[in-house]
């Protein structure tokens, strides 16, 4: 007999099922050409040449003159069936074994392993040789039974509900405790603007202007050195930082660990530090008694958090609709097929139920009027009409006689149907679809890719910008105590020098560290 070998050539610019047919008409008048079958979806043709004739490339080539994009795929493994079985009766090693050698003996099984302590069974196969319903009849034939492993068809693992929730909480409470900082904020902006008009009219001295300033309500000291805006600041930024910051720093944490930097550890970081240096220059301030408030950044963590968590709340709705839309496609599938026997001349001779993972590739599966489709295939016999709205949008139903494709979760109307199984499992066009967009989902857009990997090579070097900023200072300072003097306003006279410079060049350094951290790239 003549060898027959199979390849896959990736088809790229086919847009409907015409394309397809197109395709497949063209290919079978070709000499050499045993048979082929194209997906749309996966934009995958699958030939059976015989090799003396014709190769693969010739074969891409002619698609190509067909007006596609054709190219050879290299794997072959691609086309092999996976089936996972729950195997009962199996008492010891022995039985293992018997399965495992019967089984590879069977013309088409390509690897089997039989594990006894779960009972699993998992085979490869080849869907041109054999099918999963042989496989298990195999299995049977020596006395044990076996069911398919139950998929989940609910799809869990599509539901975003538990994240939109967590972050629309830490949005919540950050922006509670946000508005308040920002209004206290506002409020001070106002008022230093005022004085500093009050101060440019009445020519006032500085000593006057100090007067003015700590008779403000928000500076009015509670303590020596802690003012009513910084402790109300303080109660309302901790809060943010334990309830709204919980998850950035879970995950920060993570990405540390694997000595990554991410988005979270720019966030965390730039809180943390503005919150423990502000929190930090308070208790001196208190500790000094001093007389005029220094400046804190408490401001800064519930803005971010803010900002960030409305972010990540949005992407997570955003996520979830698609989801939603990916469940509602998967609940389209068919559960059980009615595959059929046909004797001679297209006699009906048996029917049975399948479960429609079971069904394999040339079977003929007949469906009734009201039914779904359980697989792509091709119709042998009937004439109905089909609605196919679920791929086409096309509410028309669509005449279907022998000859023609049908679709896998398509709903037939009138006639009775049988049809042949062109493609099954995975290689339906729902189950594609169901994968593109499940691959859409967990891959990230091309420019968050790039944000994340800026932001790996940010953090270092925004905290080292921030080192060098410290230390340019110090500096400065020790070499020219004057500039430092002139840009640090109100500091306690009493303090030594060295103090003052090291306080300022923190506190420059800190800013650096606060203001060019998260912003931009994380909101972005």
């Amino acid at each position: 007999s003549k060898t027959i070998s199979k390849c896959y050539v990736q088809v790229t610019g086919m847009t409907c099922a015409s394309c397809v047919a197109n395709i497949e008409r063209n290919l079978r008048r070709e000499d050499g050409i045993h048979s082929i079958l194209v997906a749309l979806m996966a934009g995958k043709a699958e030939v059976r040449y015989n090799p003396a004739v014709i190769h693969p490339a010739a074969i891409a080539e002619l698609i190509r003159e067909l007006g596609f994009g054709a190219t050879v795929m290299e794997s072959c493994g691609e086309g092999d069936g996976i089936l996972e079985l729950v195997v009962r009766g199996m008492t010891c090693a022995s039985c293992v074994h018997k399965i495992e050698s019967t089984l590879m003996k069977t013309n088409g099984v390509l690897y089997c392993s039989v594990a006894l302590a779960t009972n699993k069974a998992h085979i490869k196969y080849d869907p041109e040789a054999i099918g999963p319903r042989d496989v298990i009849q195999v299995i049977k034939n020596l006395g044990f039974t076996t069911s398919l492993v139950k998929k989940d068809r609910s799809a869990s693992h599509l539901d975003h509900k538990q994240e939109i929730r967590q972050w629309k909480r830490s949005f919540v409470v950050s922006l509670v405790f946000c508005i308040p900082v920002m209004g206290l904020m506002i409020y001070m902006m106002v008022m230093d603007s005022q004085l500093s008009r009050a101060h440019a009219h009445h020519n006032m001295s500085s000593e006057e202007v100090e007067a003015l300033h700590s008779s403000m309500v928000l500076e009015y000291q509670l303590l020596p050195g802690l003012s009513v805006m910084n402790f109300l600041s303080f109660l309302l930024c901790v809060p943010v930082q334990v309830f709204g910051g919980w998850h950035f720093y879970i995950r920060a944490s993570r990405a540390l660990r694997h000595n990554t930097a991410n988005m979270d550890v720019l966030v965390v970081l730039a809180t943390s530090v503005a919150f423990l240096y502000s929190f930090i220059i308070l208790l001196v301030a208190m500790a000094e008694r001093a007389k005029v408030n220094p400046v804190t950044f408490f401001d800064t963590p519930p803005m971010l958090f803010v900002f960030i968590s409305l972010g990540r709340w949005l992407e997570h709705v955003a996520k979830g609709k698609t989801s939603e839309a990916l469940a509602r496609l998967i609940s389209l599938q068919a559960t059980e097929a009615t595959v059929v026997t046909l004797g001679p001349g297209n006699v009906l001779l048996s029917e049975e139920q399948v479960d429609v993972e079971l069904v394999q590739r040339g079977d003929i599966v007949k469906v009734v009027p009201g039914g779904k489709f359980p697989v792509d295939g091709r119709v042998i016999e009937g004439h109905s009409m089909v609605d196919e709205s679920l791929i086409t949008g096309e509410a028309m139903p669509v005449t279907k006689r022998p000859g023609n494709t049908v679709i896998a979760g398509s709903i037939n109307q009138n006639g009775t149907l049988l049809i042949s199984a062109t493609h099954v499992g995975a290689d339906t066009t729902l189950s594609q679809i169901v994968k593109l967009v499940e691959e859409a989902q967990t891959s990230k857009a091309p420019i968050q890719q790039f944000a994340d990997k800026l932001s790996g090579y940010f953090v270092p070097f925004i905290v080292a910008v921030s080192v060098v900023t410290l230390f340019a200072w110090i500096i400065i300072g020790f070499v020219d105590f004057e500039i430092v003097e002139k840009y640090f306003l109100g500091y306690n006279k009493s303090i030594s020098a060295a103090e003052v410079i090291i306080r300022f060049a923190f506190q420059a350094a800190i800013t650096v560290l606060c203001i060019a951290c998260p912003c931009s790239l994380g909101l972005a």
